[in-house]
């Protein structure tokens, strides 16, 4: 879909032939505006839940599990939806994870072979999306500092509180769109958080 292993920063907005030759099913248009609601202390339950049901289906070949996103940030609205990254050894590597998920209920809907080969599951009986990349690629730093900074910062936390639900008003033919939209004020945070960064985990 995009360049290979081109970082998110120049990641540009995808045009809808690129979402449909990522999606793997019906590509459906959104059938209303974007909702965002209140941040629900609920939210990481669901999430311990399915990460345990994850690493039931891979055991040690799930080698992290995170929950990401907007619904791992507590007091930040987002949609509700759970963001969870999943780290293998080989994302691309399909046939090591993917019909262990798939048993366990799971549904692969989006394959980017080009951009990290990444990977999106859907979940069975709650709003999820399982994200898939590869030890050690580097959206796997970019996803956590994202969300540590949200955690641990007020300001930018509000700023991009501010921002989504500024972007929610607007009308987006998929959903994708709306995430793309958000590229810029997640990479101002981004760019802020790298400043004080110290090696991560993945990188040691």
């Amino acid at each position: 879909m995009t360049n290979e292993a081109q970082p998110f920063n120049k990641r540009t907005p995808l045009t809808e032939g690129q979402i449909r030759a990522a999606t793997i099913g019906e590509l459906k248009p959104l059938s209303g505006p974007i909702r965002i609601v209140n941040y629900d202390p609920q939210w990481p339950e669901l999430f311990a839940r399915e990460a345990d049901r994850v690493r039931a289906a891979l055991g040690q070949d799930a080698l992290r599990i995170e929950h990401v996103g907007s619904t791992s940030v507590p007091g930040l609205v987002a949609k509700p939806i759970i963001d969870m990254l999943l780290v293998v050894a080989d994302s691309a590597d399909e046939a090591a994870y993917v019909p262990a998920l798939e048993a366990a209920g799971y549904v692969l809907r989006i394959r980017e072979p080009d951009w990290y080969e990444h990977r999106t599951f859907k979940g069975q009986d709650t709003e999820i999306n399982l994200h898939v990349f590869t030890r050690g690629c580097p959206e796997i730093d970019r996803m956590l500092m994202f969300r540590d900074r949200l955690r641990h910062d007020a300001a930018d936390r509000d700023s991009y509180a501010r921002t989504k639900l500024d972007l929610a008003q607007k009308v987006w033919k998929y959903g994708q769109n709306y995430a793309d939209a958000k590229t810029g004020i997640v990479e101002e945070i981004l760019a802020r958080a790298r400043k004080g960064a110290a090696p991560s985990l993945e990188q040691l």
